[in-house]
């Protein structure tokens, strides 16, 4: 699953949902999140990862802080006010769309 075009769907809101549980993450440490937390089965690429950032900043739901860190300036994503709104929404949405999902794929037949 790895380059799993499903996942590029939900890239946006992986990456909200990771900086809600955080107070602020950079890029590479929520590449190398992602990987822990799905044991290998997801890897964001830096090609993937970095547009999207830039998109989620450019709708206000990202701010940005600068950080020097061992002589690099290291560039840390947290979520505004706004983003923490719409990470509440993107949430819910993807969990019904799972829902409705499960419900195609595991139908429940009932019989009478």
């Amino acid at each position: 699953m790895s380059n799993s075009k499903l996942y590029k769907g939900s890239l946006n809101t992986i990456i909200l949902k990771l900086l809600e549980e955080s107070d602020k993450m950079y890029g590479y440490e929520i590449t190398q999140k992602v990987k822990e937390i799905t044991k290998g089965e997801l890897n964001i690429t830096e090609g993937a990862l970095y547009p999207a950032l830039h998109k989620l900043e450019a709708e206000g739901l990202l701010d940005v802080e600068m950080q020097k860190v061992d002589n690099r300036v290291r560039k840390y994503y947290k979520l505004t006010e706004k983003g923490t709104k719409e990470t509440a929404n993107r949430l819910s949405e993807l969990e019904e769309y799972i829902r409705t999902m499960q419900t195609i794929i595991n139908p429940k037949w009932s019989i009478s």
